[in-house]
């Protein structure tokens, strides 16, 4: 199987958030398709705010930051591998892009 075809999962704790079925890589970047999970509900409201933040068009990424900081505390990115140790994600409807490491991003 190729990674276009991979399944990737979003954990809240043990809860299963949703799975995202890769079907494009624009690497770094990963797209796919996202199938909301139980326990989906619960985060929605942050991955809605930190897009709202992103999608504006502001001089100061502080507020944004603070924001996909509360999305990183509240669910982790599993690969068919296993966890990510660094991940940025968006959802959108029913889409999700994001990108990974194995190792913690470091500060630009």
């Amino acid at each position: 199987m190729g990674r276009s075809e991979e399944t990737w999962r979003v954990l809240c704790g043990d809860e299963l958030c949703g799975e995202i079925v890769i079907d494009d890589m624009d690497m770094p970047w990963m797209h796919g398709t996202f199938v909301a999970g139980p326990a989906f509900a619960k985060v929605k409201p942050l991955f809605d705010r930190e897009l709202e933040l992103l999608e504006q068009d502001d001089d100061d990424p502080e507020e944004w930051e603070a924001a996909y900081d509360q999305v990183a505390e509240a669910v982790c990115l599993i690969s068919p591998r296993g966890p990510v140790a660094e991940f940025l994600l968006h959802i959108e409807g029913d889409r999700a892009w994001f990108r990974w490491s194995d190792e913690p991003f470091t500060p630009e």
